[in-house]
């Protein structure tokens, strides 16, 4: 296979790819914060709020295919400069927003689209590309953690800034923010996508898709992705609501969150550490029965701020911990030459959760008033979640040569 050279330093593309991360990932985690201000100023159902979200997150991982196969092409400077100019005006028009189809289209469309050319799946095609596969898992965890860092950092930052100035002027804030990924993603531009001729690569596009799509492993990546984005996008929309139904202060969730993100930096570090000394399989079906242990044990206990604390800092352990052994196993399976549109087409499968999560969560609160089929829903996926990577092939696939 013939790709790219590696052309940047790993301590370049880490510092860079995870600055990034932690900016888009951090605003993106705190928006639960904005769903009862918002609802309450417009007038609107929770089930709209959550409905533009679930779009986003569909929009997301829609966007999320096209992006990887634009980094895979062209390189990932020019998808993260394009996604950081969606993203701020895609936060304006959150504000600005003053009917349910245009808070959607801009929530939803413009901001999904955003995040598709700012996370994980571009930045780990770069990573991929220049950072040797000894210590790729390993890398991949570093950026995840940055993600949760962004987290830990930026949601008591938006939680302030909708106290102190109002959620309109706060997202105004974050929109001006997002113009800082602009100079950060010159630190990621690789020499080999400007020159006049792009990388050679043994498959096209569509001979690496089909070749993924077909092979069982990859399938079964995709269905526990599924789950991933079910659980953590409904805990961190809805939570902040379901602790204030439940009489604690706002402050609580979103001390909640931080933490999430706090504990989530040691949890997906250490994932992709062990992902380079044991099974990666092994570690996901964990991740996935040992979130479905803690929501189960958070909804037996009372209700309290300290067992909300140790809920939040036990899932944020498990919160992104998945990304970097699955981005991993890809990476080992079919190699890097198209490693951030693969990575994409799981991602799509996340976010497929993600909307079913965030919007289910929403609808069945309007119908039921109250989250306990959704919570129930969730455990039961995280087992289903634990079984299927058990079966997960993680060596090299086996292709045949092609003819001279």
């Amino acid at each position: 296979m013939s790709t790219s050279s590696k052309n940047l330093s790993m301590t370049q593309v880490l510092v860079c790819g995870a600055a990034i991360v932690t900016l888009s990932m951090g605003i993106r985690h705190g928006f639960g914060l904005w769903l009862q201000p918002v609802t309450q100023a417009q007038d609107w159902t929770r089930e709209t709020f959550g409905f533009a979200l679930a779009l986003q997150n569909l929009t997301w991982g829609l966007s999320g295919i096209f992006a990887g196969m634009a980094a895979d092409r062209f390189g990932a400077f020019r998808v993260i400069v394009i996604g950081a100019l969606f993203y701020a005006v895609g936060l304006c028009g959150m504000a600005l927003a003053t009917t349910p189809l245009t808070f959607m289209l801009t929530t939803g469309v413009l901001i999904g689209m955003a995040q598709a050319g700012t996370t994980y799946a571009v930045i780990y095609g770069v990573i991929g590309r220049n950072v040797p596969a000894e210590k790729r898992s390993w890398a991949m965890g570093v950026a995840a953690a940055a993600g949760s860092f962004g987290q830990f950092l930026m949601v008591p930052t938006e939680g302030f800034l909708i106290t102190e100035f109002g959620w309109m002027e706060a997202l105004m804030v974050l929109a001006a923010a997002c113009l800082l990924m602009l100079p950060l993603a010159l630190g990621l531009r690789e020499s080999s996508f400007t020159a006049s001729a792009p990388p050679v690569r043994q498959q096209s596009i569509a001979e690496a898709l089909r070749e993924a799509l077909r092979y069982p492993s990859f399938q079964l990546l995709m269905a526990g992705y599924f789950v991933c984005g079910f659980q953590v996008v409904f805990i961190g929309v809805h939570m902040p609501s379901y602790l204030k139904d439940q009489g604690l202060s706002p402050q609580v969730a979103s001390y909640a969150l931080a933490l999430i993100g706090l504990f989530n930096v040691f949890g997906t570090y250490a994932a992709g550490a062990l992902g380079q000394k044991m099974p990666r399989r092994f570690i996901l079906s964990f991740i996935y029965f040992a979130r479905a242990v803690a929501i189960s044990v958070f909804l037996l206990v009372p209700l309290s701020p300290a067992s909300v604390y140790l809920f939040s800092a036990v899932m944020g352990v498990l919160w992104l911990s998945t990304v970097p052994p699955t981005n991993a196993t890809i990476a080992q399976i079919f190699g890097v030459a198209h490693l951030s549109m693969l990575g994409g087409f799981v991602f799509f499968s996340h976010q497929l959760g993600s909307f079913m999560g965030v919007w289910l969560g929403g609808y069945l609160y309007d119908l039921t008033g109250s989250y306990d089929i959704v919570w129930y829903i969730a455990i039961a996926l995280g087992v289903l979640a634990g079984l299927v990577n058990l079966p997960v092939r993680e060596q090299p696939i086996e292709r045949a040569p092609r003819p001279a």
